[in-house]
């Protein structure tokens, strides 16, 4: 067979924009590709939501790739071993409920469970505004692409619809800080986004499960980004609460809209 080159660059740009397209509109867009995002995707796709991640860097995968100071390792405790179990994650135990995974291995094994559950994942894509209608409820995101905001081009950008969006943009909580900054009056959770607290594992962890939640109308927060909203402790290398949070979005928002 011989290969032209066009016809691989027609391909590539027909398939992509017809998806592109295609995810104008969707149930629920997740900021940011993180460990969080990606449990959260599976089990929304999985549930017939159509369902998109906007991640601005190349890679997807969060903080979770490098493990701990790039020892390719992660820790997951007791409560969200079943996690790992469900997207088919290798683990030992450690010593009594500390369980120790491969980071390389866990980050491809989440990836590929969202993807082929239906998610689809837009990488180099920056999220830069919202969309809030009169009834003060985010309808939607703006993006552009990464390289734009890198370069500071002066490029407009565009719009997507959303019944939810979820912010799992980590410490940074872009999508409530870019909310709480743009809209007069509006309060994330009881306090705003107050920012993370100094790195406490066992209490950063338990926090999580009550700190994801919906904190302004549509708008819900998973993983570090919760946290970080809500001004509890960061967690370093353990990664249950992430694995736990994601779930337990999806499950918010499945009960929601299903």
């Amino acid at each position: 067979m011989k290969l032209d080159e066009v016809t691989i660059s027609r391909a590539i740009i027909d398939e992509f924009s017809k998806v592109f397209l295609d995810y104008t509109e969707v149930d629920v867009a997740l900021v940011g590709g993180g460990p969080a995002n990606l449990v959260a995707a599976k089990y929304l796709a999985e549930a017939g939501l159509k369902t998109v991640i906007y991640e601005k860097k190349l890679s997807v995968g969060g903080g979770m790739w490098a493990g701990g100071m790039m020892f390719p390792r992660i820790v997951v405790q007791e409560e969200a071993r079943h996690i790992l179990d469900d997207f088919g994650i290798d683990y030992h135990e450690y010593e009594e409920g500390y369980y120790i995974a491969n980071s390389v291995e866990s980050v491809g094994k989440l990836i590929s469970a969202a993807t082929s559950a239906g998610t689809e994942i837009f990488n180099l894509v920056n999220v830069e505004d919202v969309m809030i209608r009169d009834n003060d409820e985010v309808c939607g995101l703006v993006i552009n692409w990464t390289a734009v905001e890198i370069g500071r081009l002066h490029v407009d950008p565009l719009a997507i619809r959303a019944k939810v969006v979820v912010d799992g943009t980590g410490h940074e909580a872009a999508v409530c800080n870019t909310v709480q900054r743009k809209v007069p009056g509006a309060k994330l959770g009881e306090l705003g986004v107050v920012g993370e607290k100094p790195m406490w594992a066992d209490v950063g962890e338990r926090m999580l499960v009550e700190t994801t939640r919906e904190v302004y109308p549509n708008l819900y927060v998973d993983g570090m980004a919760a946290n970080a909203v809500a001004g509890a402790p960061r967690m370093g290398p353990v990664f249950g609460g992430m694995l736990i949070s994601g779930k337990q979005v999806a499950d918010l928002i499945i009960e929601r809209l299903k």
